[in-house]
């Protein structure tokens, strides 16, 4: 964190950039930046509202049956304000939703401490982050998921499916039993019983790829404060491991700290170059590369889907944009825009929009998205046809010279 981070105030309980929620709190879907700093107490612009009282009045007066009570009369009329915007991010939250918001942020789970992914042979890989429980167990990158429980793995299995089975409630006996085996050793069987623990979440993994060991491979989940340091340690492992091409999946990242996002397209570009720009009430602002970029020698290729957002977007864009990378996947969320969160005084909250960013190119994002520069269909079996897309596409490039 930068020691220039101003102190928060009460009525702040973050400034979070972008955060966008899903219809359903189950399915909740952060897509955002988040802005360290803080806000008067005092907002501006205070009313007494006479036609709203008075409509509240009548109602006590007159209304045949019971009303609901203050809190959920004073809900109702802010909705209602905030619809008025017709803006789909500038919205309110009551407060078990916005407790959730703060879990969502946590960035924690019980659990294994696995990454799942479907190769393009249909078969579920898993790669345990450092120091986690199943790292300590001896699960290794690249391990086949054969049984869990003793059962199966199914073919047809989904991956989020795959997922819930190596999650769960972390107290005394909850775990999970697991057989794995590596790349070409199916006779040779391995079980671990791994205990379910708390995971933090890192922000970054890395490896080299079984598929082309001379290719290093690192995916963004989001951007937070750790980001940058994760991200220096990934290129010095890469670097020892003598990579000569580089994929950077940034698939389902929803966003997360601006400043860190900016620091990470600043990696793989010149210094000085435009990053993005912002519109606000007070204008225009540009932020451009930092000195010190570390891979800007390397073929590239970055992964994005429908689930790429906000500051994610913005460090595509960039890239895109500079023609430093080649963009692989899916349309991304086309998130552009910008909000604060205010805590109110019973712990709901309010989305306030802010701000819009644009990439080099200017071209919007809110609304539209990045288009990649080779579209692909994803796999109905959920295979990482991206990957091998990406691959292939690098092994072309350093062909050609």
């Amino acid at each position: 964190m930068h020691a220039s981070t101003p102190k928060r105030r009460p009525m702040l309980l973050t400034m979070l950039r972008g955060f966008a929620f899903g219809a359903l709190l189950g399915a909740a879907f952060m897509a955002g930046f988040f802005f360290r700093g803080g806000m008067p107490l005092q907002a501006q612009g205070n009313r007494s509202y006479p036609l709203l009282q008075q409509a509240h009045g009548l109602l006590i007066d007159h209304y045949l049956r019971p009303l609901p009570n203050e809190t959920q009369l004073e809900y109702g009329a802010i909705r209602g304000m905030l619809a008025t915007l017709n803006d789909r991010l500038t919205y309110f939250i009551d407060p078990p939703v916005a407790a959730s918001e703060s879990n969502v942020l946590a960035g924690q789970y019980g659990g294994i401490g696995v990454q799942v992914r479907r190769d393009e042979q249909g078969r579920f890989r898993l790669y345990p982050f450092r120091d986690g429980p199943a790292a300590r167990a001896g699960v290794r990158d690249g391990d086949i998921l054969l049984k869990v429980n003793g059962e199966a793995v199914p073919p047809s299995a989904r991956q989020d499916e795959v997922d819930q089975l190596l999650r769960g409630e972390v107290k005394d006996g909850n775990g999970v039993t697991i057989e794995v085996s590596a790349e070409g050793e199916a006779e040779n069987t391995r079980s671990y019983t791994i205990p379910f623990e708390t995971i933090e979440v890192p922000s970054v993994v890395w490896r080299s790829l079984e598929e082309e060991a001379s290719f290093g491979y690192i995916q963004v989940l989001r951007f937070t404060s750790r980001t940058p340091s994760e991200l220096q340690k990934a290129f010095e492992e890469l670097r020892a491991a003598n990579i000569r091409a580089l994929v950077l999946d940034m698939r389902n990242n929803p966003g997360g700290l601006l400043q860190e996002s900016i620091a990470v397209a600043s990696q793989f570009l010149p210094p000085d170059l435009v990053v993005l720009y912002e519109q606000s009430r007070q204008g225009e602002r540009e932020y451009r590369a930092r000195d010190g970029a570390t891979l800007t020698d390397l073929p590239m290729a970055v992964l994005i889907n429908g689930g790429t957002a906000s500051a994610a977007e913005l460090v595509v864009g960039a890239l895109k944009d500079h023609g430093r990378a080649t963009v692989i996947g899916q349309r991304s969320f086309g998130k552009g825009t910008v909000q604060l969160i205010f805590q109110l005084l019973d712990k709901s909250s309010i989305h306030i929009t802010t701000a819009e960013f644009f990439p080099p190119s200017r071209q919007p994002l809110e609304g539209v998205g990045i288009e990649p520069d080779i579209p692909m269909i994803p796999d109905s079996a959920g295979r990482d046809v991206e990957l091998g897309e990406a691959i292939r596409h690098l092994r072309n490039l350093i062909a050609q010279g």
